[in-house]
């Protein structure tokens, strides 16, 4: 095998590899529990080696000049629209975890881990817990 041809293949690969490590970074549809109805589109992103997720649009209009008026600290009264609500996820593995989410309904944090699903690329698992006791929705690749 020439040099070129292993070249290509070695840049192929990378590509892979990178790619899948990624395919976590962009953005995600949120789903209303309750209706099952797309509620808001999140960007995850990466910043240092953390990632985290901020609200890019809130996909009813009505609600978009919302205040989150239950957030605490530099949160408070701010717009939902923008705000960051996943924080300081480190990889382990194919997941991401040791970090927190917060629920800008009520302001309360909670320790978060994301992961794709196994089988559906397009499906992102958002589990945020406290303890034992844990809730996990299903995000769609915008």
């Amino acid at each position: 095998m020439n040099i070129s041809k292993v070249l290509i293949i070695t840049l192929l690969l990378l590509t892979g590899l990178v790619n899948a490590q990624n395919e976590i970074v962009g953005k995600w549809k949120t789903i209303d529990d309750n209706t099952g109805e797309p509620r808001s589109i999140v960007e995850i992103y990466k910043k240092g080696n953390k990632l985290f997720g901020r609200i890019d649009r809130i996909l009813k209009e009505s609600d978009r000049k919302q205040l989150c008026k239950e957030c605490e600290g530099d949160d408070y009264n701010q717009p939902i629209e923008g705000m960051v609500i996943i924080k300081d996820l480190q990889k382990d593995g194919d997941e991401y975890e040791d970090g927190t989410i917060m629920d800008p309904e009520n302001g309360k944090v909670y320790r978060c881990k994301i992961w794709i699903e196994e089988n559906d690329p397009n499906t992102l698992n958002v589990r945020g817990y406290i303890a034992f006791l844990f809730r996990t929705q299903k995000w769609v690749k915008a």
